[in-house]
């Protein structure tokens, strides 16, 4: 007999969450807490971290950390380490963006973006290898879920030209790592956000109504929505989902037809 309630819940499991104190991040922090993990979250400012988790209750803690070299990954790999004997849940969701116009799009813009969306998540994963093995068994696999976007799936009209190419570059670097993962009772997955109301995406943010309307679902995304398409792949619900990318935006992607002249 199948129990709903106990297929998506977290009680007892340990998660962090990189980006975890706005946007994306807390949306997926909060889903998880209020399925029962404990969650810590990181982000580069201290002092919006610890506000988060003093928002977000008692089971919410904040480790500040800069993940954007690999010394900072590895530092707060040690923080994790420190605290916790195991690792459940990994969400590489700390993420950059630049635009600029092709003809002056400059070098530093590309490095930064990649160097958080893209390098960060890889040696954070390996860094926290370890505790996620630890809490990883067949019946009960650890999970890695890495956020990328639906501008990885398909080209934004915007000239945020790092930017899309490292989420791209994020979805086939998940399912790499997920084939060798797996073999440790690790499963990795991904989410590609589409409109979301965040910091980053601040059209969303702020002209709510002028994104919906050409999005299939006419409405962004809700903080619900983020939370339960997280959830599902790191519960047990999800523990099949090897290498996917789970694609949320409301159909913009996959249910909007291009419109063509008559013939």
């Amino acid at each position: 007999m199948i129990d709903p309630a106990s297929l998506f819940s977290l009680q007892g499991r340990v998660a962090l969450v990189t980006g975890g104190s706005r946007g994306i991040g807390r949306m997926i922090a909060e889903g998880f807490l209020a399925q029962g993990a404990r969650v810590y979250i990181s982000a580069r400012k201290a002092e919006q971290c610890h506000a988060a988790a003093a928002e977000l209750g008692p089971d919410c803690i904040a480790v500040p950390a800069d993940i954007s070299t690999v010394e900072g990954a590895r530092a707060l790999a040690a923080t994790i380490a420190e605290r916790e004997p195991a690792l459940d849940i990994l969400v590489n969701n700390a993420g950059a963006a630049w635009g600029a116009p092709f003809d002056s799009f400059p070098e530093h813009g590309w490095d930064k973006v990649f160097d958080v969306n893209v390098k960060a998540p890889f040696f954070l994963t390996q860094a926290l290898h370890g505790a996620l093995k630890a809490a990883a068994r067949p019946d009960r696999p650890a999970k890695v879920i890495c956020v990328g976007s639906i501008d990885g799936l398909r080209v934004n009209a915007w000239e945020t030209y790092s930017y899309q190419a490292s989420k791209a570059a994020i979805h086939h670097l998940m399912r790499r790592m997920a084939a060798r993962l797996i073999h440790d009772n690790i499963v990795a997955s991904a989410i590609a956000p589409g409109a979301f109301p965040s910091e980053m995406n601040r059209a969303a943010r702020d002209r709510g109504d002028r994104v919906a309307a050409a999005i299939p679902a006419r409405r962004i995304g809700r903080a619900e929505d983020m939370a339960g398409a997280a959830i599902y792949l790191a519960s047990r619900a999800g523990d099949y989902v090897v290498g996917q990318v789970l694609t949320v935006d409301g159909g913009l992607v996959a249910a909007n037809p291009v419109e063509t002249a008559e013939p």
